[in-house]
């Protein structure tokens, strides 16, 4: 089965999961948290093998968790609104990604959030000192089309609603609550 990837990330483990997976496999684990989500690659290759009961994906990057939160949750809203900013690019608009950009940098929208996560140069995500975010748009391609993406999001919907929770905050506190049953798989972000 083709493991869903809705949250285009450079340096997403979705290619290295399984290899990762292997140390885990084979053990009980209740919980399996993951503090640095990202895309939550590793979560999603996990539930797809029943790795643990519970999953807990979190971040410190709140509208990163909102996305989380509506793919768990009410998945269609998220689809709908990503759709409804991906529709409004135009040809020859070079603006119209600057433009949601800088709503986002406002409004730090979960859809906004996740269209320039899809349309941003190289998906590598840039945030500058004052967190705004800050990367460029990929000019040689449009971001996921709403429909694939859709796809995508209702695929890891079904991996992790009702098994799955994403809570924002810093990572000590995401994994304070872990245990011995817990596996808590970290992959911090790098710095400069």
């Amino acid at each position: 089965m083709k493991l869903p990837h809705p949250i285009p990330y450079q340096g997403s483990k979705r290619l290295l999961a399984p290899a990762i997976l292997g140390f885990a496999r084979g053990r009980e684990v209740r919980t399996l948290y993951e503090p640095f989500a990202g895309s939550a690659a590793f979560t999603i290759a996990a539930a797809s093998e029943r790795l643990a009961t519970r999953y807990v994906i979190g971040d410190s990057l709140e509208p990163l968790v909102s996305i989380w939160t509506d793919i768990i949750g009410e998945h269609a809203t998220l689809s709908a609104a990503y759709e409804r900013v991906w529709s409004g690019q135009k040809a020859g608009d070079d603006g119209y990604f600057a433009r949601v950009r800088d709503r986002y940098n406002g409004l730090h929208g979960a859809a906004d959030l996740l269209y320039l996560l899809a349309r941003c140069g190289k998906n590598s995500p840039r945030w500058n000192r004052e967190g705004h975010f800050n990367q460029g748009v990929d000019r040689r391609r449009l971001g996921m089309n709403p429909a694939r993406m859709n796809r995508e999001i209702a695929m890891a919907r079904e991996l992790l609603h009702g098994r799955a929770i994403a809570v924002c905050g810093d990572f000590e506190a995401t994994v304070a609550p872990a245990g011995p049953s817990d596996l808590v798989y970290m992959d911090p972000p790098y710095e400069g």
